[in-house]
């Protein structure tokens, strides 16, 4: 299959990589608005250097996009790519308000093409055999969870031309570093249907114009709650951390190991810490490759693959709730919409 990455910045390594090593893959294209990192990612992997996206459809013919750009990118290209009759596998998160995951998750039943969504985290070990227990019922059902991720940012991170930015980042801590948890906390807790948020700048108030620090209040549609936090002004990028209590004991998530915890407080092991070479940072996960390499699975088999813009648009529905609560408020119910 013939594949193209847009945006060479630090997570299209990820990509890149993982679609070196698939067979059923050809980079044949990639595009930057820097022309120093097109041409140079261009060279690396023996593919076409372009520094426009429009000139980029215009002249490959293309199974597949990877979109790695900046967060306000991220549903206009991927509704352009899907126009034009192209697989899309997008980067978090997919979009940055309620009307663009609406709008993107019209496009992608109209085209008729399949869009993924980047979150990866839901292939890590632990997460997989957490969601076959928690699935299973031997545990009981969901009471309520509780989710933590305390990583540290500094100032030469909002260095470049859009982190920090109210207009391409489209938000801080929430929408980006901790949307994966937010992410993991619905897809094993249960569907969130109202949240009570406050976001604030902690840290780096004067320095960037979103948030470094978030907490929240999630109701979830089987009648459990959970509660979330995250912040960048922790002193390193420690594990996440993700609770679940049920009705016969917990499960508890740290980083990539996965523990059972009985009723008398007794923890037992599941799931350790794979040994893996990672392409990124070590705390976004180990799951990149698996996830590209199951996307492109479904696209040869034509099998329906899982994360598309509604299964993964319900993060970004959360995040754009917690967003519109802080800013009024008051409880934001979620729905669907599309």
């Amino acid at each position: 299959m013939k594949v193209a990455v847009i945006g060479c910045g630090n997570v299209s390594v990820m990509h890149f990589n993982a679609l070196n090593d698939n067979p059923d893959t050809e980079i044949v294209a990639v595009a930057d608005i820097k022309p120093e990192r097109a041409d140079k990612k261009a060279e690396e992997f023996g593919a076409r250097a372009y520094y426009d996206f429009d000139t980029l459809l215009e002249n490959e013919e293309l199974d597949c996009v990877h979109i790695c750009t900046p967060h306000y990118l991220h549903t206009p290209m991927a509704i352009k790519a899907l126009e034009n009759g192209i697989n899309v596998l997008l980067e978090k998160p997919c979009s940055v308000s309620k009307k663009e995951i609406e709008e993107l998750r019209t496009a992608e039943k109209a085209s008729g093409k399949q869009l993924g969504i980047c979150f990866q985290n839901r292939y890590n070990a632990c997460v997989r055999e957490a969601k076959r227990i928690i699935d299973s019922g031997k545990m009981g059902a969901v009471k309520s969870v509780r989710a933590f991720v305390t990583w540290m940012r500094d100032k030469e991170y909002y260095s470049d031309d859009w982190h920090g930015t109210l207009d391409k980042e489209c938000g801080g801590v929430m929408i980006n570093q901790s949307i994966h948890t937010m992410d993991l906390l619905q897809y094993l807790g249960g569907r969130c249907k109202k949240v009570t948020a406050h976001v604030s700048t902690d840290k780096f108030r004067g320095i960037i114009e979103v948030e470094d620090t978030a907490n929240a209040l999630l109701e979830l549609e089987n009648g459990a709650s959970a509660v979330f936090y995250a912040t960048l002004a922790f002193a390193e990028n420690s594990e996440v951390f993700i609770e679940i209590s049920l009705e016969n004991g917990k499960l508890r998530l740290e980083g990539e190991k996965l523990y059972s915890i009985d009723k008398d407080g007794k923890f037992t092991e599941i799931t350790s810490k794979t040994d893996v070479v990672y392409h990124g940072q070590s705390y976004w996960g180990s799951g990149h490759s698996a996830l590209i390499d199951d996307y492109y699975y479904c696209l040869k088999s034509g099998e329906k693959f899982e994360i598309d813009a509604v299964e993964g648009g319900r993060a970004a529905m959360i995040v754009a709730a917690c967003y519109e609560s802080s800013k009024n408020g008051t409880p934001i119910e979620i729905t669907e919409g599309v």
